[in-house]
């Protein structure tokens, strides 16, 4: 079978208007897919250029297929299974900063240059005071964007039509916000002066953004299948979600420059990303957080398995429905539509996500996922959320009865062992704790203001609630306490 190359789909050549910092499987499903779509509908007419920004590894595989790659999403739209290809030609080139510094050094002096997208992990965007401008290139992602764009800078003689705009999608808060913070105290740590520190307020846009797709990646044990589907070889395949969903917040209205809602495609320009990102964190990941504990006491493995339950599926579109989103504040419309998007991505059957991969961390992403919504109802309606509230004595249930190994709580489920992994402060508390009996657990539980930064027992019936509810489900099963509770 023949491997795909430029030669199988050709495409014009492109001027180079996007320099993305990272090649990994999200940047090439998300970002460069949509560039793709915006070079056939729109008259944006650029190339992306991929530079490795790390030392190890290397892009053979991408000079081997001349950059083109297939992007295959699949899941449910609308209820229906759905499976779409799209074979990528906006990238034109990849560039190992270390090993071909001139050569990605040379992009900085590129008139057509006007936007760096970046991902490089949430550490990616760090300050190092160590890291050094003369090093070629310096070691840390911040050093290496403040020193290309200084480089620019002098090149263009600070013209202000040679700034760039930075698309950071690396998954911290305010991420464009932290980025331009690095750069500018490295800009004063290595004495650049102040007219590229006025040449970065002025001329460059960093945007902050908020990003949203599951990309699977590469496809292994199915590869060779999809490549008979697809008529050649492809190495560079990559695998996600159809759901997507690109908030771009930034003071200057950049919107003009990047037509990509004209396309059709999920993206909304801003200068407030914060609801976007609520809506996210309250519905997608809360819905995770409220319901994954209690699914997994409930005999499940596998998000998909638990969402095929109905009783699960209920109680955890309830909770979205009835005690979430009336706590927030973008139009119900589009909270409800982005509520049912994730119970069709929770559906999906092409992803595989096991509960307990989900629990990592269970306690810090409770207090910041689902007790706000908790708080936000309370505050409301002046009762107790029922799901809610279950969440949390679920969440108690699922740490209970383990026992310290090698850092690392080891409890029983059905006889059977399993691990959790969390703050050390949580898994102490309950390797120590779990004898006393539910109502002293949960009091010292929900009053630790270290975990939560509050002492919930103040809240009225919650104490009572988790007590009672925990009680039961340490001694009847998850199982027979969701269905006595919920199953009406």
């Amino acid at each position: 079978m023949e491997r795909l190359n430029k030669q199988m789909v050709e495409a014009p050549a492109r001027p180079v208007r996007v320099l993305q910092f990272g090649e990994g499987n999200f940047l090439r499903a998300f970002v460069d897919y949509m560039i793709d779509i915006a070079n056939e509908k729109t008259d944006f007419n650029g190339s992306v250029v991929l530079v490795k920004p790390i030392t190890f590894g290397n892009l053979d595989m991408f000079h081997e297929q001349d950059c083109r790659y297939t992007v295959m999403l699949r899941g449910l739209v609308e209820g229906s299974p759905v499976e779409m290809s799209r074979t990528i030609t906006s990238v034109s080139d990849a560039v190992d900063a270390y090993g071909e510094y001139e050569k990605y050094a040379a992009y900085a002096k590129l008139d057509t240059l006007r936007f760096i997208v970046s991902n490089t992990t949430e550490a990616g965007i760090v300050l190092d005071e160590n890291d050094r401008f003369d090093l070629c290139p310096p070691n840390t992602y911040p050093g290496k964007l403040t020193k290309f764009l200084f480089e620019r800078a002098e090149a263009f003689d600070y013209a202000q039509d040679k700034g760039l705009i930075i698309l950071p999608v690396e998954l911290i808060d305010d991420n464009g916000i932290e980025l331009k913070r690095c750069v500018k105290a490295l800009v004063k740590l290595w004495k650049l002066g102040e007219k590229f520190e006025k040449w970065l307020d002025e001329a460059c846009v960093f945007t902050s953004t908020l990003v949203d797709r599951i990309v699977t990646g590469y496809p292994r044990g199915e590869d060779t299948a999809i490549w008979e589907k697809l008529g050649y070889e492809d190495r560079l395949l990559v695998t996600g979600e159809p759901f997507a969903l690109w908030v771009i917040e930034s003071e200057k209205d950049i919107s003009a420059e990047l037509p990509l809602p004209q396309c059709e495609l999920p993206v909304i320009f801003t200068d407030n990303q914060k609801p976007y990102k609520q809506r996210k964190v309250r519905i997608l990941n809360g819905a995770h957080t409220s319901f994954v504990p209690a699914a997994f006491q409930y005999g499940y493995d596998y998000v998909l398995d638990a969402m095929n339950d109905e009783l699960i599926l209920n109680f955890m579109q309830k909770t979205l429905y009835d005690e979430v989103i009336p706590t927030l504040a973008l139009p119900k419309a589009d909270l409800m539509a982005f509520a049912e998007a994730v119970t069709g991505r929770f559906k999906n059957p092409y992803i595989k996500h096991a509960l307990l991969s989900i629990c990592l961390n269970s306690v810090s992403k409770w207090r910041a996922r689902c007790m706000p919504s908790l708080l936000g109802y309370v505050e409301k309606e002046g009762k107790l959320p029922e799901r809610l509230t279950f969440s949390l004595a679920s969440l108690m249930g699922l740490y209970h009865g383990g026992k310290l190994v090698d850092g690392k709580l080891e409890c029983l489920r059905g006889g059977q062992p399993y691990v959790l992994q969390d703050d050390a402060a949580v898994l102490e508390f309950f390797a120590a704790n779990s004898d006393k009996p539910a109502c002293e657990m949960a009091q010292m539980f929900l009053s630790n203001e270290n975990f939560f930064g509050q002492d919930l027992t103040q809240i009225p019936g919650l104490l009572d609630y988790v007590s009672e509810a925990l009680n039961e489900i340490l001694s009847k099963g998850m199982r027979t306490v969701m269905t006595e509770r919920f199953g009406g």
